[in-house]
């Protein structure tokens, strides 16, 4: 007779209670000490493929930089030659002759400042003087 010609089986209570488990402190040992190894290989290859990602990442930007910088000197280079027409004396002087209604100076019209020096006890400043006639103006 085989279990299987039965019909049912009986089963018995078996108390586990009073069995105690005792805990393996050296294979509990093992147990952290190889989940911290597989941690820090772990972490170790997603910084590598990090740092790996990020370079190839940077690599594709590099020619889109280098193509904006041919742009901005581009765009320098046009720029410094707009400022240099703008400062021409010939365009300046363009501008307040026919614009401005300016009219050049005549040679008698130019007058020479001259730097005026202080004496050393004196402790007001010379701005300038005008001429050999006219006094030293002077700010306190």
């Amino acid at each position: 007779m085989s279990r299987i010609d039965f019909e049912y089986d009986i089963r018995r209570a078996i108390p586990n209670s009073p069995i105690i488990r005792e805990i393996d402190e050296a294979r509990q040992r093992e147990l952290w000490r190889s989940v911290a190894i597989g941690t820090c290989l772990v972490l170790v290859l997603v910084f590598s493929a990090w740092q790996h990602f990020a370079l190839v990442e940077h690599g594709y930007e590099m020619p889109l930089l280098e193509q904006e910088r041919v742009r901005e000197l581009e765009i320098n280079r046009h720029l410094r030659l707009e400022i240099e027409t703008l400062r021409s004396p010939r365009r300046i002087e363009q501008i307040a002759t026919q614009e401005l209604d300016l009219v050049a100076p005549a040679p008698d019209d130019a007058h020479i400042i001259e730097r005026i020096e202080l004496s050393a006890h004196s402790n007001r400043f010379v701005v300038a003087g005008r001429g050999p006639l006219a006094p030293p103006v002077h700010r306190p």
